[in-house]
């Protein structure tokens, strides 16, 4: 790393709240996101699985009328975010350089309500009825665009789409233009509302999907024996990095350094992980190579996790390889098991979370782990949150995606 890259702010609109406070509240207490959906589309497409963490708060009721009419849903959640932590950064009355201003800001799908509603606007009333704005509405790149232009940010507007891998990787994407010299301040995160019936009968139809439609609160279950998939999620989580010397030249304060992090892939399989973790390996060896710091320093992780069969056993394995006997002392949190899994928005959403456990010294909760599975013999943080200790130390949030996407990044205390 050239640079000391600092995160001022932060921003989340997720299952389990409409801001950072009211997420990172109920993620220490264990709060469930989960829950049956009640839109009529459940019934009249007979889906398999009739739950999954939808947003605690509607976009709706955030944003503007005239913005949610132009703005993909998967946009409205990201702007919401954004707007959170430029705020929380206490950038709305800095003087920012807009040439020195970049976004970085990922999703797995993109607008996929968009592309399908004027998909059926087209086949039932013709293409006079297709809306002018549905091109950028459903770009992958919505997001990042739309909140280039609220803030002004004219040093690149990026766009990380690697499954679930994308929230981190929009992470590392920002480290990169910080360290380029070019860039001061980026606007990062992460995205994803396609809590849609294609979406969610394609991935119950892949087996990806948990079964458990008579209690959605317990349905993931991370490193559980008795998990059976991950649950639909939708959310996005935003985090203003800066050059320290920029943030201090502001007088703004740090919630933590963004001290690494690394992308690798598997080349392995389009969805199944490499059973071995071998890329995650790498890709966790390499965070930590780029922050300077040594496997001992690390106190938390906040786990991929995803509640499935096949995925949560590799990331423990590579965990394994990469730490040792030093695992131990990892108190290691999974909290889709409350969040469910936000697809593109999760590592951005849970690098939210793993930023507040290292300022707050507090690892927040997993829920419905009853029978840990053997094979996974981690230290998870259950009942009730764990304290951090009070010296330096780094937290990881690791993400991975389809495609044999890895993505890890590393944050230190300040």
């Amino acid at each position: 790393m050239s640079k000391r890259l600092v995160i001022t702010g932060l921003g989340a609109t997720t299952p389990l709240g409409g801001d950072v406070k009211s997420t990172w509240d109920a993620a220490l207490a264990g709060t469930p996101g989960a829950k049956t959906l009640e839109h009529d589309w459940v019934e009249q497409y007979d889906l398999p699985v009739t739950f999954a963490a939808e947003v605690a708060v509607e976009p709706a009721e955030v944003l503007s009328r005239p913005e949610t009419r132009r703005m993909d849903r998967s946009t409205q959640l990201g702007m919401v975010a954004a707007r959170e932590a430029w705020a929380d950064a206490g950038l709305e009355d800095a003087d920012v350089d807009g040439e020195r201003l970049a976004v970085s800001f990922a999703t797995g799908i993109g607008g996929v309500w968009t592309l399908l509603n004027s998909w059926d606007t087209l086949r039932e009333k013709g293409p006079r009825r297709v809306l002018p704005m549905t091109v950028p509405m459903l770009m992958p790149n919505g997001a990042s665009g739309a909140i280039s232009l609220a803030f002004g940010a004219q040093a690149g507007a990026r766009t990380a789409v690697s499954a679930c891998a994308s929230g981190v990787e929009a992470l590392i994407m920002a480290m990169d233009l910080l360290n380029s010299g070019e860039v001061d301040v980026v606007l990062a995160g992460g995205t994803e509302a396609a809590i849609h019936p294609l979406p969610l009968a394609a991935f119950a139809n892949m087996q990806a999907l948990s079964r458990r439609n008579d209690d959605p609160g317990a349905a993931s279950r991370p490193y559980d024996i008795d998990r059976d998939g991950f649950v639909m999620g939708e959310g996005a989580g935003a985090l203003i990095i800066e050059t320290q010397e920029h943030a201090e030249a502001r007088g703004a304060t740090a919630y933590a350094e963004l001290a690494g992090g690394a992308v690798t892939s598997d080349a392995h399989h389009i969805t199944a992980p490499d059973p071995e973790g071998q890329g995650a390996t790498r890709a966790l060896r390499r965070a930590l190579a780029s922050a300077d710091a040594s496997e001992t320093d690390v106190t938390h992780v906040n786990a991929h996790a995803t509640s499935t069969p096949l995925g949560d056993v590799p990331e423990y394995v590579a965990m394994k390889a990469v730490f040792g006997q030093h695992l131990e002392s990892i108190c290691v949190s999974a909290t889709k098991s409350q969040t469910g899994h936000l697809l593109g928005a999760a590592g951005a959403v849970e690098s939210v979370l793993t930023v507040k456990a290292l300022a707050d010294r507090k690892a927040p909760v997993t829920i419905n782990l009853d029978n840990q599975d053997q094979k996974i013999p981690l230290d998870v943080v259950t009942g009730s949150p764990r304290e951090l200790r009070a010296d330096d130390q780094v937290g990881i949030c690791s993400s991975f995606g389809f495609g044999g996407h890895n993505a890890v990044a590393a944050f230190r205390t300040v």
